[in-house]
């Protein structure tokens, strides 16, 4: 394993991924403002729904997230450059963690991806060729790098597509009612809005997504299947971009097929002038065996973490636990009602919540429809009315539908959810049954 992770490979992959995630990072902070996206998650809102135990991890006040998101662009730039790298990679990972950690509202699974990928970015010789510190540090320039730093793009991505893969094969998936549900709300494209609403086209993305995810990573190793792959990676994750929106996702999905093409396919097509590195060098460091055993508990934790919902009572499409962290990407369509009474403890008087006068629109669906969410509000509500030295009750009745399901009951409407406490290792009696 030593020889194998610490054999030096050229690091043309790397150099040209810096420069693309660089500008990706700028172009996913500066829309979120330009898009508005900014706005109505983040100012709008009086709070934000934060993750459980990042309670104090709250939006700056006024317009202030505009700045903030206007200097995670700049880091981007700088990243894209290569100027103070380190730096400026570790500010923009610190920054967009928090903007991840303070708000579930707009939950995606390539925000997660972006956070895993920019501290592990700040641990990259990523700027070691192609960089104004290279330029202005001329000891520092390598054109080569340990294999690990190949490998570690490499196995985070087959762990995300296979379980993104597995998660797929379950009955509503397979008989394509989820695939349905979700064009039904395309139907108004343009050009391609009626031909989304073909039982053909819905079986080609059911059944083409469990194929494309369980099949792209090993197809793109392997020179005799990766030029096919690669195209078949650009029609996937453009149809992705135009149909769902996802951001810079599904071009950062492609920018990962640097590191799958030989090192003169890269720098002939992006750096024709960097030379070729060929000596296959074993260069172990000092503290190669921490790292090794940090590689390894790195990934161990990433298998782990998809299959927690597995140790939880019920099924995860139904009680959210587990959900997270687990590239569970658009499995299910989920629509609910919640109302929420508000009991004096001491009175027995009742005040019935409107939930408009707390919430957003999106933050009302996630409080109707998300059991974590819904004990949040209910922790608000009673610190609200603590606020007003009254001690109360939280009573919630909520009622889902998970794709065609018919409309159940979610919570227990008996249980006062202001005295419940959470816990993110054990399933909450108060989601009532799936079945």
């Amino acid at each position: 394993m030593r020889k194998f992770l610490f054999k030096h490979i050229d690091n043309s992959g790397l150099v040209v991924f810096r420069i693309v995630f660089g500008l990706l990072c700028f172009l996913e902070s500066v829309g979120a403002v330009f898009t508005g996206w900014v706005k109505r998650t983040l100012i709008e809102p009086d709070f934000t729904f934060s993750f459980i135990g990042f309670e104090w991890l709250q939006p700056l006040p006024g317009n202030w997230m505009y700045a903030y998101y206007i200097t995670m662009g700049l880091f981007g730039l700088l990243i894209m450059v290569g100027y103070k790298y380190r730096f400026s990679m570790l500010m923009f990972a610190i920054m967009w963690t928090a903007t991840y950690l303070m708000q579930k509202s707009a939950y995606n699974n390539h925000y997660y991806l972006l956070f895993i990928l920019s501290f592990l970015m700040v641990f990259l010789p990523a700027h070691r060729y192609a960089s104004i510190d290279a330029k202005l540090k001329p000891s520092i320039k390598q054109i080569s790098m340990p294999s690990w730093c190949k490998w570690i793009f490499v196995i985070q991505l087959f762990i995300l597509y296979t379980y993104a893969s597995i998660a797929k094969l379950y009955p509503d998936w397979l008989d394509t009612s989820v695939i349905e549900l979700l064009m039904r709300g395309k139907a108004n494209y343009p050009v391609i809005g009626e031909l989304l609403q073909q039982k053909s086209i819905h079986y080609f993305i059911s059944y083409g997504g469990i194929l494309f995810d369980g099949l792209i990573i090993p197809l793109l190793l392997f020179k005799s299947t990766r030029r096919i792959a690669f195209f078949a990676s650009i029609f996937f994750h453009l149809f992705n971009s135009i149909v769902f929106q996802i951001g810079i996702f599904p071009y950062m999905s492609l920018a990962f097929s640097l590191f799958f093409f030989s090192p003169e396919t890269i720098r002939a097509l992006f750096l024709k002038k960097k030379p070729l590195y060929k000596e296959n060098e074993v260069l172990v460091p000092k503290y190669g065996k921490a790292i090794i055993s940090v590689f390894i508990i790195y990934f161990l934790i990433h298998l782990a973490l998809p299959l927690r919902h597995h140790f939880f009572q019920d099924d995860v499409l139904w009680t959210e636990e587990g959900h997270r962290l687990s590239w569970r990407m658009m499995l299910r369509a989920k629509s609910g009602k919640a109302s929420y009474k508000v009991v004096d403890s001491e009175t027995t008087e009742i005040w019935p919540i409107k939930l408009e006068d707390y919430l957003t629109k999106k933050q009302i669906n996630g409080a109707s429809t998300k059991p974590d969410i819904i004990w949040q509000f209910a922790q608000i509500l009673k610190e609200d009315f603590a606020k007003k030295d009254k001690t109360v009750e939280v009573y919630v009745r909520a009622y889902i539908r998970v794709n065609n399901q018919p409309s159940k009951l979610l919570i227990d409407p008996n249980v006062d959810l202001a005295k419940e406490q959470w816990c993110q290792f054990k399933h909450h009696d108060w989601i009532m049954p799936s079945k």
